[in-house]
């Protein structure tokens, strides 16, 4: 992303949660946020936001960084490669809505344990499951023996409501995307550094990925009898906060596994550090996306005005919205096919963000793809 050279005086940011707002001008404050947390807003604190002792606040160098983005070109369907804003108003696509006289997939759902798990046994951290749910869409255009097409999301990231179950229904019948089946899975419980969410999804490594893998997809096979892609073109990973970082991780690994990423509101932060990686997943724009040779990887990201960390210096590692700008820069200097879409008047993986942007998401990050 290119500086903005205008002079910022005070760039005010409020936490609202679940979703991102763009601010900046030369503007002395952010509008402030609505009067008591909202839903939304208690999901989102309670991913990531805001636990501890009180973060230092944006320094004059920080609100400048986040003043950049008020140069971006508005975002909409059809965009290109590139950093966009949407927003402050926000509307659902008319593709989350069921249409009569399309094909309805089925939607299946089975349990794993953790104590039959290799990867993530029962752990006794904060929160753990014995249990957690796995939901799977098979488009109703699935033929018996082919392989098909695969989106693995985090959180179980839309199946409430059968939310993406009904945007591909919708958007499969009008060939917009190929027949995907989704396998949308719970996470372990608990959130947050020392929990067993955090360690699953926080840990910046590839074995998520590996867990998928070895562990989820073979019953996907096996219960429904269907047959996914080994195809790393094939596959897409999403998901939404930590989930959102999980998500990039599993590409980043396994790239030999996925080559496609929607993130919304990732958690680009210092979560979960260890001895390789100290600063947690704020290494990825710090030093693994720099340092690294470009990954064939096709990676759809947002962030909000108002997301996690939105008022807090960038020097605690905590900052939502300058971890995802950093992200994106190091992504655009190396020439990897992306969008960045920083949402105005908006919070942490803010449900209306999500309404708007999922089925244009989806198809940008599908674009191109060609079964072998």
């Amino acid at each position: 992303m290119k500086p903005v050279t205008a002079t910022v005086w005070v760039v005010t940011l409020s936490l609202l949660a679940g979703g991102a707002v763009l601010v900046g001008q030369t503007t002395p404050a952010a509008a402030p946020p609505p009067a008591g947390p909202t839903q939304t807003e208690a999901a989102g604190a309670a991913r990531g936001g805001g636990r501890g002792a009180p973060r230092a606040p944006l320094t004059e160098a920080d609100a400048a960084e986040i003043a950049t983005l008020d140069r971006l070109p508005a975002w909409k369907p059809g965009a290109g490669d590139g950093n966009y804003f949407i927003g402050p108003d926000y509307a659902p696509a008319p593709e989350q809505t069921p249409v009569d006289g399309v094909p309805k997939g089925r939607v299946e759902t089975f349990t794993v344990n953790a104590a039959d798990s290799r990867f993530y046994p029962d752990t006794g951290l904060r929160g753990a499951t014995p249990t957690r749910q796995v939901t799977v869409y098979i488009p109703a255009q699935y033929v018996a023996g082919t392989a098909a097409p695969l989106i693995v999301s985090c959180d179980a990231y839309g199946a409430r409501n059968n939310q993406l179950p009904t945007v591909l229904d919708n958007m499969i019948a009008a060939r917009r995307l190929p027949p995907i089946v989704a396998v949308m899975i719970a996470n372990g419980g608990g959130d947050g550094p020392g929990s067993e969410r955090g360690l699953e999804y926080d840990t910046v490594s590839g074995k998520y990925a590996e867990f998928v893998e070895a562990e989820i997809l073979p019953q996907v096979e096996r219960n429904y009898g269907v047959k996914i892609t080994k195809d790393p073109d094939g596959r897409m990973t999403l998901g939404g906060s930590s989930g959102g970082s999980a998500s990039f991780s599993m590409a980043w690994f396994h790239p030999e596994l996925y080559h496609r990423v929607l993130i919304y509101s990732g958690t680009f932060v210092n979560q979960h550090p260890d001895a390789e990686y100290p600063n947690g997943a704020w290494e990825y724009p710090q030093r693994l996306i720099p340092q690294s040779p470009a990954k064939p990887l096709r990676i759809w990201m947002h962030v909000s005005q108002n997301d996690n960390g939105a008022t807090s210096a960038a020097s605690g590692l905590h900052n939502w919205v300058i971890a995802n700008i950093r992200v994106a820069t190091a992504l655009e200097a190396k020439r990897y096919h992306y969008q960045f879409v920083y949402a105005k008047n908006a919070r942490h993986t803010d449900g209306q963000v999500i309404a708007q942007t999922y089925p244009s998401a989806l198809e940008w990050v599908w674009q191109g793809y060609k079964a072998r």
